[in-house]
């Protein structure tokens, strides 16, 4: 189920929402299981014959983290690599299989072949999900004693298909506060502002981009060289709609929990506006960076080694990251530019005060640096972007002129990637509009309050995005 379609928006989720507030007024455990059960539902109305799957997984993981905090410390190291080894291998089944088996056969000249592999929507983020929640066990961090809330704390709808990555601390606690089960009208009001922006960003934004994005990165897949004007428009089309898709979908998670009385972490905020890399990675899928720096490169090392080390341990976090993201070699090289240029922003910080130089450059350095930032992200998207590596390298060799301006093979939405550009660079974010994550924006006509005013601005961004809603488009993380 989307969250951009009618009948999640007019069906589901009032159903969903009434059902548990008026069930918590007399049983809170009831209300959870609801919300369980609700959403189990949401997830299977994609395909009910992976409704085993996430619930196997679930029941298996829940077990496992029994056995490890009843376990002796020496044990629980054992089952703790066991239990990461599972999840691990049903992972690689679903979403590397095809993607290792098609390797090899080119790189030894075999034959084999296996049945085509439907990847279960959501899986990578219900499966790092639970493998935090194992480590967490191990460490002593988390425990769950309640199947049912166990349950929910994985498939928790806001979150199950496309984030954010969360920790058992991250949500389960907030079940335990009886404050929850009553409806808190500030916060459903803050919630349908933050879904409602999420739905203009989604529906108007990132969707009026996608067919040039689309048509450019066609071409380039068909082997067709792809002009300069072509590329440009495909690149900043992209680069722009994954941005509003995502953006689009964060704010919708976070408003869907707050409806509910339930804080999500943030996932995102404005990264278009980082200074560098390091920046950028801090704003971009917050969660996911976090489950990469505590679960992989810490204790790879981390920068415990030395800086030669730290830079290996972020390559390899890096490309692991990337490869976690697909099954291609395109998403390899994505996650290696990101190792890069994080290995060069740590060297250019390092750098500026062995010089005796001030990292500071007013607001001039700024805007550079933000520029800079930028086009080696845009870089980096193409490869996120492409079929293969030649369709990426024809948009490159297309972006840097080696085909001349040409023509486009889909039309520049320009005025749209003006505003998209506009928003994503100047304005803050919507997590900080509505007051959940950092200071409030300067300008108060954009700090978010229960007011006519901002009542109009919510229901037009509502009324603009169901309009648009004909066709629903699944969001791009959802491939991931």
């Amino acid at each position: 189920m989307l969250f951009n379609s009618y009948i999640f928006l007019f069906a589901y989720l009032p159903v969903v929402w009434a059902g548990f507030f008026v069930l918590g007024r007399r049983s809170p455990p009831v209300a959870a299981a609801w919300l369980a059960v609700a959403s189990v539902v949401f997830y299977g109305w994609w395909n009910w014959a992976f409704v085993p799957l996430l619930l196997v997984s679930a029941a298996f993981n829940y077990g496992m983290g029994l056995v490890i905090v009843r376990s002796d410390q020496a044990r629980r190291g054992i089952v703790l690599g066991l239990g990461v080894g599972v999840n691990l291998a049903l992972l690689g089944y679903f979403k590397y299989a095809g993607f290792l088996v098609g390797n090899a056969d080119a790189l030894f000249g075999t034959t084999w072949t296996i049945p085509d592999i439907v990847l279960p929507i959501g899986i990578s983020f219900f499966t790092f999900t639970q493998i935090a929640f194992l480590v967490d066990c191990r460490r002593g961090l988390a425990r769950e004693v309640h199947a049912v809330h166990y349950l929910l704390f994985v498939s928790y709808f806001p979150h199950l298909i496309a984030g954010p990555v969360i920790h058992h601390a991250d949500l389960m606690p907030q079940f335990a506060l009886r404050e929850i089960y009553r409806p808190q009208w500030e916060n459903v009001a803050r919630g349908l502002t933050l879904l409602s922006l999420g739905l203009f960003k989604k529906c108007i934004i990132a969707d009026s981009l996608a067919g040039t994005a689309d048509a450019t990165f066609a071409a380039a897949a068909a082997g067709a060289p792809v002009g300069g004007l072509a590329a440009w428009g495909g690149a900043l089309a992209y680069t722009f709609q994954i941005y509003f898709d995502f953006s689009g979908y964060s704010d919708m998670a976070l408003g869907l929990s707050w409806m509910f009385g339930i804080r999500l972490p943030v996932n995102f905020n404005s990264p278009y506006q980082a200074v560098g890399v390091i920046d950028f990675w801090r704003r971009w899928h917050m969660t996911l960076s976090r489950f990469l720096r505590d679960y992989l490169y810490i204790p790879l090392g981390g920068n415990r080694r030395g800086s030669m080390r730290r830079h290996l341990n972020l390559l390899i976090t890096m490309v692991l990251g990337g490869l976690w993201h697909g099954a291609n070699w395109t998403f390899v090289a994505w996650g290696a530019l990101h190792g890069l240029y994080l290995g060069i922003n740590h060297f250019w910080h390092w750098l500026l005060p062995a010089l005796g130089i001030r990292r500071s450059f007013g607001w001039p350095g700024r805007l550079c640096a933000q520029a800079l930032t930028f086009a080696a992200v845009v870089v980096a998207w193409v490869f996120f972007r492409a079929a293969d590596m030649d369709a990426a390298l024809r948009v490159l060799r297309g972006m840097a002129g080696w085909n001349g301006a040409g023509v486009s093979p889909g039309t520049v939405p320009a005025a749209i990637i003006l505003v998209a550009a506009v928003i994503a660079f100047l304005l803050p974010n919507a997590n900080r509009i509505v007051g959940i994550c950092g200071p409030l924006p300067r300008w108060r006509i954009l700090v978010w309050q229960i007011s006519p005013a901002w009542a109009a601005f919510g229901a037009g961004a509502l009324v603009a995005a169901l309009m648009a809603m004909q066709r629903p488009s699944a969001f791009l993380y959802f491939n991931f």
